[in-house]
């Protein structure tokens, strides 16, 4: 590992992870024992065929789902010592998402879309409006601001979805398939901007199945069958902007 991963906290740390689930009798382990670390600053790739359990870790590190067995230290404090209050709190403060499918509001303007998880904060109202412009303008989506959503491209459609993930500026972003809809070159502008918070010292957390999608991590956690097939370093990660290249 780098000297500059070594200097970074650990965020964190999955050891034995498993995840089970009962259907009507039938028992199915999604996870069977999965065991890393994660840096505060990291931009860790997740990849794996379709059902590989890559989805249900990502839910799990992101405090959407809760681990069967297996220990998950965050900010090195266990997973179930979270109230539920706490974990409310770190959702909507430290925690950003960004989903495959944008869960936008289609008929709402792309300001109010972006305000929505300002709702559920404890900022004042009165900052809100300031705050979601700032966010659609680090996106490059001023000039769509009043715009509704069923009005916008899949790409810039993506690239609200991502300025509401960044309204509360949170620490850690988790993004589950963030180009899996759209074309090269609307996926190359997402992922240029989310290349861009990883510089801004944002944690990255991408799901993906996309090889090159994928070689915008400094890392690459491999899941096949519910264990870790691999856990790598990627050399010569792509840097934002190369898909204009």
């Amino acid at each position: 590992m780098t000297t500059k991963y070594k200097k970074m906290q650990t965020l964190i740390s999955v050891k034995d992870l498993e995840k089970i689930y009962q259907d009507d009798g039938v028992e199915t382990r999604a996870l069977r024992g999965v065991s890393f670390d994660i840096k505060k600053g990291e931009f860790v790739a997740i990849m794996g065929p379709s059902g590989s359990g890559k989805s249900t870790l990502l839910h799990i590190l992101g405090f959407l789902d809760s681990p069967s067995k297996g220990q998950y230290l965050f900010e090195n404090k266990s997973f179930e010592k979270f109230t539920d209050n706490d974990l409310a709190r770190l959702r909507n403060k430290k925690i950003g998402f960004i989903f495959q499918a944008f869960n936008l509001l289609p008929k709402t303007s792309v300001l109010d879309n972006v305000k929505l998880p300002l709702f559920y904060s404890d900022i004042e109202e009165s900052k809100w409006d300031d705050m979601a412009r700032k966010a659609i303008e680090s996106v490059g989506l001023s000039h769509r601001i009043d715009h509704e959503a069923q009005q916008l491209s899949i790409g810039e459609k993506q690239r609200v979805s991502i300025a509401r993930a960044l309204v509360g500026e949170p620490e850690i972003i988790f993004a589950d398939e963030p180009t899996g809809n759209l074309d090269s070159k609307s996926g190359g502008l997402v992922m240029d901007i989310i290349k861009r918070l990883n510089y801004k010292g944002k944690t990255i957390i991408l799901i993906t199945h996309e090889t090159y999608t994928a070689e915008y991590a400094d890392r690459i956690i491999r899941i096949k069958d519910g264990l870790l097939e691999s856990d790598e370093k990627v050399k010569n990660s792509r840097q934002a902007g190369e898909f204009k290249k």
